[in-house]
């Protein structure tokens, strides 16, 4: 049976968000922050026009000044003006200031400058109006808006209120007041810069991992990235059991039974040839061939009902897996592809050692137990069934189920069937006998699980099953479908499509005649 690999996408990458932050300085409704424009983008003319306004103003004011000095008759005051303006220009090299009238005398022609003046502050300040952008509280000018932004206010998208000035989020494609925007695991304001999101909703991206972030059923740790930074895990087919691929490495060991693995926090019941056993497996496992009995009987009645009665008293032995494998050893018949045998159906004389008493539970493991021998007499073409000790009922009844179907071909004269027809029609009726005790389970009619910590009664209880143990059920049929190898997997699948198509009887009655399943 395979098991599952799985390759996701890193969460650490692949996940994140980033918040844009901004201030709001107006109340046009846009996404950006409002910064002030370079100085050298906004004017239109240079640093050299504004010195020449400024020194032509000044001068304007020396000027006004000077003109109530003027007088015709005061020759003396008008001649030391001319010196002074002489002075001065040849200084400031401003030859426009004055010039010679026809007495000879230097006056300040004031009209003519204010004339030239007025004209070029006419020019500056219409400069100055035209395409003028209004100004933020910052003093920094900004481009012009059309009027309709104007009382237009952004809205939260957490809780639909207006934003008004003052810091805000920019994220998942709306606005947010910075205590709206809020973690959906924690339910606490989001503050990181990155975020992550699942569902179209944010999280934190500790919260996230948290949440989504596999964990290992075995260890308990978040499974780690590999080289690649994608995270990878295996998983039971049936049972989905996540794990760390280390763990298939580590000597971690598997339940006996479900094949699940061990978890870190939970111990396994050790049995005394080395297999571990999980404790739910435990509340019905069958653990001596006293114990086996009413469930021997039971199949016998299932056979019966199918028309196939074993008349022949075949010894039904409950076993360790050391003495299961020695039998294994001397037997000339059987097609064993796994791993571990847990059912042989015997046709040579052995002695056979098989458990006699329920073991006790003790420490983790188990303690005292009771074995005899057991000769096995040749009186027909089988002389016992064995099944390995500790398995739960149903896996337990299903080998059985098999193993029986081994003794009814030989005891009925099917000889030297392919392993493929052989095995598969045995997976056939392993596969039956589950299918009835499931659908007993769910009416009530089932026989209950025994208590691991009392012997089981020589008469079967009947009650509810447990919904792990019909889980339990449903998973041995799982393996009997799943299988691959060519006997116990090909065999089953056409095996049970002859049953289905034309019913057991007439498969039996093929196979007697071709030694094939019928097409």
């Amino acid at each position: 049976m395979g098991w599952l690999t799985k390759i996701l996408k890193g969460f650490s990458s692949g996940s994140s968000h980033r918040v844009a932050e901004g201030r709001d300085h107006e109340r046009y409704e846009n996404d950006g922050i409002w910064e002030d424009p370079p100085m050298d983008e906004l004017l239109d003319f240079d640093n050299g026009e504004i010195d020449r306004a400024i020194a032509l103003s000044l001068a304007e004011e020396d000027e006004r000044e000077a003109c109530s000095l003027v007088e015709d008759d005061n020759k003396s005051v008008c001649s030391s003006l001319e010196e002074e303006e002489e002075e001065e220009d040849q200084k400031d090299e401003v030859p426009s200031l004055s010039e010679e009238d026809h007495k000879g005398k230097k006056v300040i022609d004031v009209n003519s400058y204010f004339e030239e003046d007025e004209e070029l502050a006419k020019a500056i300040q219409l400069s100055l109006n035209m395409d003028s952008p209004p100004r933020n509280n910052y003093g920094s000018l900004l481009p012009r808006f059309p009027n309709f932004f104007q009382g237009v206010y952004r809205t939260c998208a957490g809780c639909n209120g207006k934003i008004g000035h003052g810091r805000f989020l920019s994220c998942m494609g709306g606005v947010w007041h910075p205590e709206c925007f809020r973690c959906h695991a924690c339910s606490l304001p989001i503050s990181d810069y990155e975020f992550s999101m699942s569902e179209n909703r944010p999280f934190h991206k500790s919260c996230y991992k948290e949440h989504h972030h596999p964990k290992c059923d075995v260890c308990k740790n978040f499974i780690p990235t590999n080289v690649g930074g994608l995270i990878e895990y295996r998983a039971h087919p049936f049972w989905l059991q996540k794990y760390c691929p280390a763990h298939e490495h580590d000597g971690t060991p598997r339940c006996c039974s479900c094949e699940r693995m061990e978890p870190r926090d939970t111990r396994y019941l050790l049995l005394d040839d080395g297999r571990k056993l999980c404790l739910q497996c435990l509340d019905s496992a069958i653990m001596d061939t006293h114990e086996c009995q009413p469930l021997y009987l039971e199949i016998q009645d299932f056979y019966e009902g199918l028309n196939m009665k074993i008349e022949q008293q075949v010894p039904l032995l409950l076993v360790e897996r050391q003495a299961l494998n020695e039998a294994m050893e001397g037997e000339k018949h059987g097609h064993h592809h796994m791993p571990e045998t847990r059912g042989l159906c015997l046709s040579e004389e052995q002695t056979i050692s098989t458990i006699i008493r329920r073991p006790r539970v003790g420490a983790g493991r188990i303690i005292d137990m009771f074995t005899e021998p057991y000769k096995l007499v040749r009186k027909c073409e089988v002389t016992a069934i064995l099944i390995l000790y500790s398995l739960p009922r149903l896996l337990t009844g299903s080998i059985l189920a098999h193993e029986m179907m081994h003794a009814w071909l030989r005891l009925k004269g099917y000889s030297n069937l392919p392993p493929d027809v052989e095995e598969g029609i045995c997976q056939v009726l392993a596969h039956m006998w589950l299918d009835s005790e499931i659908m007993a389970g769910a009416s009530g009619t089932s026989v209950a699980s025994s208590s691991s910590s009392a012997p089981a009664p020589a008469s079967s209880k009947k009650g509810k099953r447990s919904d792990f143990e019909k889980q339990l059920g449903e998973f041995f049929k799982h393996q009997i479908e799943s299988d691959t190898s060519a006997a116990y997997g090909d065999g089953f699948r056409e095996g049970n499509k002859a049953v289905l198509k034309y019913g057991l009887r007439s498969t039996l009655d093929h196979i007697r005649l071709t030694g094939r399943f019928p097409c």
